[in-house]
């Protein structure tokens, strides 16, 4: 990832200030960074801002903040197992420079792990190529039984802790009309958003409940979308000589580019400037550029998710969900619809909402905290009464309701949803719904009705092979998928599906 990916991702420049201050580079000569405020498009003040949430890249072993048999150790499993010879390619595995790469080389060939084949390449790019020697062979294997960790070199738990500080929830502020852009899809009553946008950029716990069906899990998806910011993400961090593995492709988004980045960044600070540093090299590798994360779990979660796993076979950890969502968005859809008791749940919250750090635990007895930095959403269509006691509610700043809509609202969501479809609208069509369906059956609006009706409708054009229309023969095929029976008198039981909302 490149500094320009970095200045667009943060909205401080555009593709286009880059591409210009790219071909000024190839006349010019100079950094990207130095080019860019000569064209005046940045300032020397909020370049320095953006690199200074860069996790500060290590010159040397103590800067990593491992010992170095540690960081030897892996360098042996690495070139165990993917048959690495020379020094770049262990160096691009670890995410560590080639001169820290080389130190930790010459170390082992001075210990008798390694021995030295040969040089390869060109005479003036040529680099000394490594083999493991039978002794350095056992190690690897030795050390494999203990942990099968094998990839970027972890960064210890006090940068990981410092790093969440530095690129803070608090750090990024959500604009109302950034919050508009992302839930401009969804029909919302009046004044809503500006219930909903104190909330969001509070970075605190947020509430949103009702009747299912009208719009929770869209907010929800909405508000992490709605964030805008850069975040680093390691690819492991190491406690106590443990390995736990945080970044997850599943998860983050790397922004600016779809695979890992590669590229050092490196940017000039205007000389004359005393008020900012004058250069800051690179960025640590072992660290993701990605977007801030949001991480969405429903009824499957479980107390156990919450804590690290740790694999006895691979003998490492795998990072619990609020740690991947640090720094982002975590929401817990269909809350009081887990398998584990929400009484339960909500006592493993208490202390990382209200205390902002979370406690966790390896396998060997060792405890420690973490910073808890993160904007978490608890959705549900149950009564949060009966879900939560007044202590817990108290620790929720934010209880937003997110009611059945009105006539009006429910009109202009049929209309959004047969424009998206491209499917004609006839004018009565909607009076005859609500008369026939809503009124004389008392059922009740919700939001995503629209939506389930129109696909039904389109789902038996396919069938049939005829264009879609909308008339009161398809709406009244529709409406008997919408509702099942088997109430009382055989009445019917409206069904709600929260993924149409």
């Amino acid at each position: 990832m490149l500094l320009g990916d970095l200045l667009v991702a943060n909205g401080v420049v555009s593709r286009e200030d880059v591409r210009k201050a790219t071909e000024r580079q190839k006349t010019t000569g100079g950094l990207l960074g130095e080019n860019l405020i000569a064209l005046e498009v940045v300032t020397a003040e909020q370049l320095q801002e953006v690199i200074a949430t860069f996790p500060d890249p290590p010159k040397n072993i103590a800067d990593t903040g491992l010992k170095a048999s540690f960081i030897e150790t892996l360098v042996l499993k690495l070139m165990y197992v993917h048959g690495y010879e020379m020094p770049t390619e262990v160096a691009a595995a670890l995410k560590l420079s080639t001169t820290i790469t080389n130190e930790v080389l010459d170390s082992a060939r001075d210990k008798g792990l390694l021995e030295v084949l040969g040089s390869s390449g060109a005479m003036l790019a040529s680099e000394l190529r490594f083999a493991l020697t039978g002794k350095g062979r056992d190690w690897a294997t030795e050390a494999l039984e203990q942990c099968q960790y094998i990839g970027a070199a972890p960064v210890p738990l006090s940068a990981y802790c410092d790093q969440i500080e530095r690129q803070a929830m608090s750090t990024e502020r959500v604009s109302q009309e950034v919050l508009t852009r992302n839930v401009s899809h969804l029909v919302l009553p009046d004044g809503f958003i500006d219930h909903l946008g104190p909330a969001v950029n509070s970075g605190r716990a947020v509430l949103l409940y009702g009747p299912p069906g009208n719009g929770k899990s869209s907010i929800a998806e909405a508000i992490g979308a709605s964030f805008e910011g850069i975040v680093y993400i390691p690819y492991a961090i190491e406690v106590d000589g443990q390995v736990i593995k945080v970044f997850d492709p599943t998860v983050h988004d790397i922004a600016g580019e779809e695979e890992e980045p590669k590229k050092k960044v490196r940017a000039i600070i205007d000389d004359d400037d005393d008020d900012v540093p004058l250069r800051k090299e690179g960025i640590d590798e072992r660290w993701v550029g990605c977007k801030r994360p949001v991480m969405i779990t429903g009824g499957e979660l479980t107390l156990d998710m919450l804590d690290f796993r740790y694999d006895t076979t691979s003998k490492f950890y795998e990072a619990p969900l609020q740690v991947k969502a640090m720094n982002g968005v975590f929401i817990i859809d269909d809350f009081g619809r887990q398998a584990v008791a929400p009484k339960d749940l909500l006592n493993r919250w208490i202390i990382p909402l209200e205390k902002r750090v979370d406690y966790l635990a390896l396998h060997t007895g060792k405890k420690f905290l973490i910073p808890f930095d993160e904007l978490v959403i608890f959705s549900t269509n149950l009564s949060p009464a009966d879900l939560m006691d007044e202590a817990f509610l108290r620790r929720i700043p934010y209880k937003i309701p997110m009611e059945r809509p009105s006539v009006e609202d429910f009109t202009q969501i049929f209309v959004k949803v047969c424009d998206e479809k491209k499917i004609e609208l006839p004018e009565d069509l909607l009076d005859y719904i609500l008369d026939s369906f809503y009124k004389k059956q008392g059922e009740k609006l919700a939001s995503h009705h629209p939506r389930f009706i129109v696909e039904r409708i389109l789902d038996k054009s396919r069938y049939t092979g005829g264009e879609p229309y909308l008339d009161h023969a398809s709406v009244d095929f529709a409406l008997k998928n919408l509702a099942i029976r088997g109430g009382e008198d055989n009445e019917p039981i409206i069904v709600h599906n929260p993924g149409l909302n």
